[in-house]
């Protein structure tokens, strides 16, 4: 049984008889970049599916499309304020344009690496030591917005960067310890402090109140009295009347106008 194809199926797969094509097949994932005799062909990248080159004339360059993530080594940076910490991240990116990834720079993805190592020891260089602590997010926002301004004209595109962890000298970390410790005790002196003043102003209108009915004072007398009793001590108390003592007073009084 004979098969017969089309004629344009011939041309495709047995071309003519000086250059025969030659089928590919591209994923999903994938786009091909094809030069011919060194010049890039038209048309865009080919793909997905099947696409033909010419043979000894074509040559082709597989470019994936996925993201992909890499890891930033730990960086010594010195920061503002002139302290050294290590710090590391990770980047995230993609090929959003073949044709420039592949004819405008050699190595995209070394590029990119070297470039996102670059950029976070410039970004982090900007910033003080507590910013870096805590405004990881908006240090991420930079150090994103300054590699996809950069990439663009590679084709890349940068979808997310993070840092992953800071690294402090064990010297800084000492000190900024004994910092936190000192401004805890400075705080919690002043808030003793501050009660302490609030009971002296309680105490003290406690005492108008008391010094308007003399009753009161032996009420409180006897409150204290029963307060030291419930507890199981081995004090002594000695009740005295405070008229006594009242009592004296002139005579002393007397005594110290003498002297």
């Amino acid at each position: 049984m004979l098969v017969g194809f089309p004629s344009v199926w011939r041309v495709c797969f047995i071309g003519t008889k000086r250059f025969p094509c030659v089928p590919q097949i591209v994923n999903e994932y994938e786009r091909a970049i094809i030069f011919r005799l060194g010049r890039l062909v038209g048309g865009g990248p080919r793909g997905p599916g099947l696409y033909f080159i010419l043979p000894c004339i074509d040559n082709f360059i597989r470019v994936d499309l996925r993201t992909v993530s890499f890891d930033i080594p730990p960086q010594e940076v010195l920061t503002k304020d002139s302290v050294t910490v290590s710090v590391d991240g990770v980047v995230y990116y993609r090929v959003k344009n073949p044709s420039q990834a592949v004819a405008q720079v050699s190595n995209f993805n070394a590029a990119t690496r070297l470039l996102a190592q670059t950029t976070l020891r410039n970004v982090l260089g900007t910033k003080n030591l507590a910013e870096i602590l805590s405004d990881r997010e908006e240090i991420t926002h930079s150090m994103q917005s300054a590699l996809d301004e950069a990439t663009d004209a590679w084709g890349i595109k940068v979808e997310r960067v993070d840092i992953k962890k800071v690294e402090l000298p064990l010297q800084m970390q000492r000190a900024m310890a004994a910092e936190a410790e000192a401004t805890r005790e400075a705080r919690a002196k002043v808030i003793a402090a501050e009660g302490e003043m609030n009971a002296s102003r309680a105490l003290k209108e406690a005492s108008l109140v008391i010094a308007e009915s003399p009753s009161a004072l032996q009420l409180r007398y006897l409150q204290t009295l029963n307060t030291i009793a419930a507890e199981n001590n081995s004090t002594i108390i000695f009740p005295l009347p405070l008229e006594l003592m009242q009592v004296g007073v002139p005579y002393l009084n007397l005594n110290v106008v003498n002297n």
